[in-house]
């Protein structure tokens, strides 16, 4: 048993630097592709939050909840309006510490896009922390059904990540910072495992609206402050162009998870 515990925390732990990597070789691009790419790598994360939210969390959450669904819809609404106050908490944080008049953020980031960069990092933090709650479980139910979990999660998280990153950059932190914001992000998904492994009869009965939660989340930061940005670009091509780009981050969610 032991041993297999290492496996998975090594699974665990590659898919964190993997992902973080991944967020790490972004920062060594040119600044002019990196200005060009950010709003590419906006609209995949949107299609990425949408399709781990509706094709992968949720289903899940249905899936393992006793009694109908009705409870998970209760869940993800009541998260969607705690996420709302949430946001509403952190304007009223902003314009209480810096008046009219006073600007704390640069000309091209706005109050929305700095809160979605709070609020993904709650969400993020919670899929990755359930993420090693599925891989753990998958080991202990069967070795090669947790390396089959254990690569989809993988291969779920380093665009997601990528992602995420994107969206911190967007909300104004800099890169290093966004940077251990990220690894930090990830290592969540250790201690989930970690936790899981020995204490997993303790976490079977919230699991399903811990997904929900986390998927409520992803949800309402794509709809509520990610989409709307996209409206300043109004051009055909433009439009074409993010469509696309959410359409791919929705299919490579739709491979993984039929994988």
């Amino acid at each position: 048993m032991e041993s297999t515990l290492t496996w998975v925390l090594f699974f665990c732990f590659s898919g964190a630097v993997l992902s973080v990597s991944a967020a790490g070789t972004y920062l060594l691009l040119p600044q002019k592709i990196r200005d060009r790419s950010l709003d590419y790598l906006l609209c995949f994360a949107i299609g990425m939050l949408l399709g781990a939210g509706f094709l992968h969390l949720l289903p899940e959450a249905i899936e393992q909840v006793e009694g109908g669904t009705e409870g998970i819809m209760r869940a993800a609404l009541t998260a969607i309006l705690a996420f709302f106050l949430l946001e509403k908490g952190l304007i009223w944080r902003h314009h209480h510490h810096h008046p009219e008049g006073q600007q704390c953020l640069t000309p091209e980031v706005d109050n929305g896009d700095r809160h979605a960069g709070t609020l993904i990092l709650i969400g993020d933090s919670v899929h990755n922390f359930l993420d090693g709650v599925l891989i753990a479980s998958a080991f202990l139910a069967d070795f090669s059904l947790g390396v089959v979990t254990a690569l989809a999660v993988i291969a779920h998280e380093i665009p997601q990540e990528l992602g995420d990153f994107a969206i911190l950059i967007r909300s104004g932190y800099s890169r290093k910072r966004a940077l251990i914001l990220n690894l930090l992000s990830s290592s969540a998904m250790v201690v989930g495992a970690s936790l899981a492994w020995y204490w997993l009869g303790e976490f079977t009965e919230y699991i399903p609206y811990l997904l929900t939660f986390t998927a409520a989340s992803f949800i309402y930061v794509a709809v509520s402050d990610l989409m709307p940005a996209l409206n300043a670009k109004v051009g055909l091509r433009a439009t074409t162009v993010q469509v696309l780009l959410i359409g791919l981050g929705l299919a490579f969610n739709s491979m993984v998870h039929l994988h």
